[in-house]
């Protein structure tokens, strides 16, 4: 009699088989003939890796530290910052997709993406030295920093179309961006048990900040290591075509305009909050410092959850009705915020939480929209597209929330009227769009 063998003969092993097939499964209808698990780990850490960056200089820490510190709290303070940020989101707009076409006529997406990688670390570690007397020294940084970091999101998100099926970039979008809301929190999480150390010690801001500079540059290093071992580039060198131009993208790919238009302004709306939510939650709620800390860590792990649920609801109901499912969810979240007082503080915790939800849904999201309507061949560049569209947006929602601020005298509920505005005009463009007309008009390109 012939005997089975052990690994079926036992119930685990029964077990075990039927675990590696389901797995397989799994992976190949996720990922494209070629690429393994440990790739899309790989790729998927880059969003790990980099997100401590916003988190602790642009949201959390370090924005607050120049404005008190470095600027000394003087009454231009918050306009430097707010202004260096948007110099820098400048530059990204104007070479973003001329980067992203290098980076495919050349096969270089890779070679790019450690490059601004290095940028970011780099300058992120100069801001160790930003003091009351090297205010320019660290608005140049701040610039260099937050340019290299644009630059890379732009070349990474390039990856999603040649790692995940058409079907699949849904979820695996969102893989990615649910572990980069965790990466935020692991680096702020470790810049807070230092500051707490710190400030046991006697330790001023002046004193402890600067070292979460270090903190941040270290995690974005050795966090994104994975990436640079194990994802590989795809495509190779080529003449040809010349980078499109802005009238080239409006003429041939109507969707793809359609979108990015659409993303202009729901993104003024979301990047608007991300600027800005810790300045509402003091100024119009009456929050401590430490309550509005709370709510960013908060609202990072809402998101987190939010990326990962709503990416397989995407692939699963279509990416246009996906996205508008989320616009709605943010248009719900700001009328609670603006519902909410001092004296009821629960509603704006509630709209906290759905922002934070909503928030990881729509940036996934709309990346992986991107990489469905992209021509294959041109996948950076037309990324570079879409970072060029986030960018200028996250130039024209916040400075219009402070302008509106500045002239209803400090209201900030007028001005959340003006950000619900973008996300109502990002919906009236969403429903023009045809995902599957646009996939063609991308395989056609491709193919010519």
């Amino acid at each position: 009699m012939r005997l089975q063998p052990a690994h079926l003969a036992a119930p685990g092993g029964v077990w075990r088989s039927a675990a590696s097939a389901t797995a397989a499964s799994v992976v190949n209808e996720t990922l494209r003939p070629g690429v393994r698990p440990r790739e899309l780990w790989g790729w998927a850490m880059f969003d790990f890796a980099n997100s401590g960056f916003t988190t602790v200089v642009i949201t959390a820490l370090f924005n607050v530290y120049f404005v008190s510190v470095v600027a000394a709290g003087a009454p231009w303070a918050t306009f430097a910052w707010t202004a260096a940020l948007a110099v820098s989101y400048a530059l990204i707009v104007l070479t973003a997709p001329l980067i992203g076409a290098f980076a495919d006529r050349h096969a270089a997406k890779k070679r790019l993406l450690m490059l601004s990688t290095a940028g970011c670390v780099l300058f992120t570690s100069l801001l160790y030295f930003a003091q009351p007397e090297t205010l320019w020294l660290t608005v140049a940084c701040v610039i260099a920093a937050n340019f290299f970091f644009g630059s890379g999101e732009n070349l990474i998100a390039a990856f999603l179309p040649e790692i995940a099926r058409t079907r699949a970039l849904g979820r695996v979008s969102g893989w990615g961006w649910g572990l980069g809301y965790l990466g935020g929190l692991t680096t702020l999480g470790l810049c807070l048990l230092y500051v707490t150390w710190a400030e046991a010690q006697g330790q001023s801001a002046a004193q402890y900040v600067p070292t979460t500079m270090l903190i941040t540059a270290a995690v974005f290093a050795l966090a994104c290591l994975p990436t640079f071992l194990l994802l590989k580039e795809r495509t190779a060198p080529r003449a040809g075509p010349k980078p499109a131009r802005p009238w080239q993208v409006w003429r041939q790919f109507p969707d793809l305009r359609r979108f990015l238009l659409c993303s202009l302004f729901y993104q003024a709306g979301i990047q608007t909050v991300i600027t800005l939510a810790a300045v509402y939650a003091t100024q119009a709620m009456g929050f401590t410092t430490r309550q509005a800390l709370l709510l960013v860590l908060v609202v990072n792990i809402t998101a987190a959850i939010g990326a990962l649920l709503l990416g397989h609801v995407q692939d699963r109901i279509g990416h246009v009705r996906a996205i508008a499912l989320i616009l709605v969810g943010w248009l719900v979240a700001l009328a609670l915020a603006w519902a909410a007082s001092p004296e009821q503080p629960l509603l704006f915790w509630l709209a906290a939480q759905l922002l934070g939800f909503c928030l990881g849904g729509a940036q996934s999201a709309g990346r992986a929209l991107v990489g469905l309507l992209a021509p294959p061949a041109r996948l950076a560049e037309f990324f570079g597209f879409w970072g060029l569209a986030v960018k200028l947006s996250a130039i024209v929602g916040p400075l219009s929330y402070g302008l509106v601020t500045w002239l209803s005298g400090g209201d900030h509920r007028h001005a959340l009227l003006l950000t619900s505005g973008y996300f109502i005009v990002g919906l009236a463009l969403l429903a023009g769009i045809d995902a599957a007309r646009g996939h063609r008009a991308a395989l056609r390109a491709g193919r010519g």
